[in-house]
């Protein structure tokens, strides 16, 4: 393969189950990666089936069009997934069977140092999914002002020692640019007492986090094309989204809520002025999360929630 692009798919039987494939179905992995979840599909997949498979890391669109070089009926898109309901129209494809959105990094993006995601291996500050978008981890850091920066770390990060961690930052910065993910974590570790690193460990985490969400713009837009992808589709497909952190599983929940809601007026309301429909119905009113068995195996599906919809 061009790359190595190691990845094991989180939840993988609960997805394709939840997915509950029919053979010559339309589907989306829109979130593609490695294929790990992709490779199930096409298994249960049909001649007449067809897989979409977006992703906006061209990395992740190369070793995918290696790995399935053999297969006539799936077409890669080297895209952000929220275009994928536009892009799929244009195509003249109104329906859909089932979708999927893993928004996990993906462990090739973690573990290449060069892709700068990650404070556990040091290179550039880079953090983009697309590598061909201006925008990176180096200018977040070394231009945000102190009010961006502590509104991204509190916003995305949720990170309560915020005000320490960004008056670190523009001090060191004014000496020099921050350059690599290690001298960030070191800088973070500089704003908590040792105490604290030594006993919790990765308290870069939360800061790393956010300023990877406000590079790739990963919540805003969420909500609105998960609506237009369960407009999509058909009567009885099945949506399924993977989320890593309380943040995006907070904004799957309240769609898949309102979407799974008919009336939504005011309870005192006498007669319904709102003209809301219920289009969905929950498949797991509570998120499936990863067995101990896999967390074993697989440490990275530890804070994963997989929330299943079908389409009435």
């Amino acid at each position: 393969m061009t790359k190595e692009f190691k990845h094991i798919p989180v939840l993988l039987n609960e997805v394709i189950d939840g997915l509950n494939i029919k053979e010559n179905g339309i589907y989306i992995d829109c979130t593609i990666g490695g294929g790990g979840h992709s490779a199930e599909i096409l298994k249960k997949l049909s001649s007449l089936g067809h897989l979409y498979g977006f992703d906006r890391d061209e990395d992740a669109i190369e070793v995918c069009k290696e790995r399935f070089n053999d297969k006539s009926n799936i077409t890669l898109i080297h895209a952000n997934y929220k275009e994928a309901p536009k892009i799929l129209r244009e195509r003249g494809i109104e329906k859909i069977d089932g979708f999927l959105i893993d928004l996990g990094v993906s462990s090739y993006q973690i573990d290449t140092a060069e892709r700068g995601f990650s404070f556990l291996h040091d290179g550039r500050i880079d953090m983009r999914m697309d590598k061909e978008q201006s925008l990176d981890g180096y200018y977040v850091v070394n231009n945000y002002s102190k009010e961006s920066l502590l509104n991204i770390l509190y916003k995305y990060g949720e990170e309560s020692n915020a005000k320490k961690i960004v008056e670190n930052i523009i001090k060191y910065r004014q000496k020099k640019p921050i350059e690599t993910t290690g001298e960030l974590k070191e800088i973070i570790e500089e704003s908590f007492p040792q105490k604290v690193i030594f006993g919790k460990g990765g308290v870069s985490k939360k800061t790393f986090q956010a300023i990877r969400i406000e590079v790739n713009d990963e919540l805003n837009g969420l909500s609105e094309v998960i609506k237009k992808l369960i407009d999509m589709l058909s009567s009885g497909g099945r949506g399924t989204i993977l989320t890593f952190h309380s943040l995006e599983d907070r904004i799957v929940k309240n769609v898949f809520k309102e979407e799974a809601t008919g009336c939504i007026c005011p309870p005192k309301t006498p007669i319904c002025i709102c003209g809301h429909k219920q289009t969905i119905k929950l498949i797991n009113k509570k998120p499936i999360v990863a067995s101990d068995k896999e967390i074993k195996e697989n440490s990275r599906s530890t804070s994963a929630k997989l929330r299943i919809i079908e389409k009435l």
